[in-house]
Parts: C-alpha cells; structure tokens; sequence
C-alpha cells in the first residue's frame, strides 16, 4: 500500500501518544499540606458556633466520638492558649457525661456501636504496588500517581525506542492511520480512545540513504504528526517483527530511553505529573 507525501519530498507518518492517565491522587508536597492545615484552621476559627445538641443525642457514641475528634483538632491546631484550654475542659466534660449516662446511652445506641465497627475494620490499598517494588516498566499497575506512555522498542541499535508509529496510506487520514499501526504493532487486546482528530505535535527528520533505496517511496524525509489517545483496558502485546519491547514510562523516564533529540521534541507534549 503506497504511502502518502508532502509537496517537499517528506513521508507522512503517524504517531500514537498513547497514555494510562493516573489512577490514584498524587502525595501533596510539604508546602501543599501546611497550606491546607493552615486554610482548615482558619476556616474553622472563623466558622459559626456547631450547635452538637441538635445533631446528636445527649449521651449517644455519636456525640461521644464527636467530641473527641473536636478535643484532638483542638490540640493539634496552633490556636491560642484561651482556645486550647477550652478543648481540654469541652473535653473533660465529654468524658464525665459519658460516665455518668453511660448504660442509657449504650443500649440506645447499639446501631452506631456496629457503624463504628464497621468503619474500624476499613482498610486501604498501599499506594506502592508490586509492579513498582520489582520496577516492572510492562506493567500499567505501577506508578499509579503519575501519567504513563507507552514507547515501542524497534528492533535497531539507534533510535530503537519511540512511539508507536507508521506511514499514512492514501486515503487515510492521520487517526486511521495511528489506530492501524497501533494494533499491527502492538496487538489488538487494548481498549483506546483517541482524544481528537487533530495532532498534539510534530516531528521532522531526515532518512539514511539506505532507507530511500529500500523503500517504495522515494522521500528526502519524514514528518511525524503524533495522535493523543488514551488507553483504559487490555495490554500492548508485541508482534517480535516490526517492535520487540515495549514500556510504560513517565515522563520522567523517557529520557532514559529515547534519544536526545527526540526527547526534546516531545517533552512539551507530555504531562509532568
């Protein structure tokens, strides 16, 4: 199938920038967590008075829990001595009328006792998987706080690793042509979505003499229009002729991969987080 061309001589090809978007939200840096204490304290020392005799029964857990959690956001804020000293007291009391109704309460409160057990018996995935302890760069279950792409391995010492990417047929528009190369090259086991029909970026480069000699079409040069999709099932699954790896990588570590020149070409298209 003959491949299309530009008016100076170029081959049209078409790239696929293909990412696994993050699946868990990223670790706040230190300065992003003392802004946040900060706007929570000052929002709360600025709120209006919690009427808790409305909200809660006198003497149930509810209301127990509830000024507990008020006494330890009161010890754990920076706020006045006035303010800590009242906490202490609030807190105080909070124990004395648990004691002195404590039998009533219970009895009456047996469904939150369950609520609150179930709640205790919660427990969270590590936000460290194996795929990141054995720095499994095949895997999608791996750095699930940041964006990964997937770049291909040609079966060549220079510029081996890149995009997945083809040349555009006739009749062809660039989305096709991505979507085609894609499944030759990396099988047809992925569920992707391409975002638009229009390029994210570009890429010019000029072929070896031998690669004008071999091929079909006669071009001076290459350029790469790269087609932004997004992968939500399935895996990249190698043809061992035309790619022999592949990997999903940051953005971060793409520059462990591909050259240089490449790198600096598509960087600005790739997201940093």
């Amino acid at each position: 199938m003959a491949s299309c061309g530009d008016s100076d001589g170029n081959r049209i090809v078409a790239g696929a920038v293909v990412s696994r978007q993050p699946l868990i939200l990223r670790d706040l840096s230190p300065f992003e967590k003392e802004y946040f204490l900060y706007q929570k304290n000052l929002e709360r020392d600025n709120a209006a008075p919690f009427g808790a005799e409305f909200y809660f029964k006198k003497g149930s857990v509810a209301e127990r829990n509830w000024k507990q959690q008020e006494a330890e956001r009161s010890a754990n804020s920076s706020s006045t001595s006035s303010k800590s000293s009242a906490s202490k007291s609030s807190s105080a009391s909070a124990s004395t009328a648990g004691s002195t109704e404590g039998e009533a309460a219970e009895e009456e409160s047996t469904e939150e006792d369950r609520v609150a057990a179930m709640e205790a018996k919660i427990e969270f995935n590590e936000r460290i998987t194996e795929a990141d302890r054995t720095n499994d760069v095949r895997s999608l279950e791996r750095a699930l706080q940041r964006t990964l792409y997937l770049i291909v391995k040609k079966p060549r010492e220079q510029h081996a690793w890149q995009f997945p990417q083809g040349g555009v047929r006739v009749c062809e528009n660039l989305q096709e042509a991505a979507g085609r190369e894609l499944q030759e090259e990396c099988g047809g086991n992925m569920d992707l979505w391409f975002v638009g029909r229009v390029p994210i970026g570009h890429y010019n480069y000029s072929l070896p003499k031998n690669f004008v000699t071999e091929s079909s079409v006669a071009a001076k040069g290459t350029k790469v229009f790269f087609m932004k999709a997004h992968i939500f099932a399935g895996q990249v699954q190698v043809d061992n002729k035309e790619i022999v790896d592949f990997a999903w990588v940051t953005k971060q570590e793409m520059k462990d991969y591909v050259s240089k020149d490449y790198y600096a070409v598509i960087k600005d298209m790739l997201s940093d987080f």
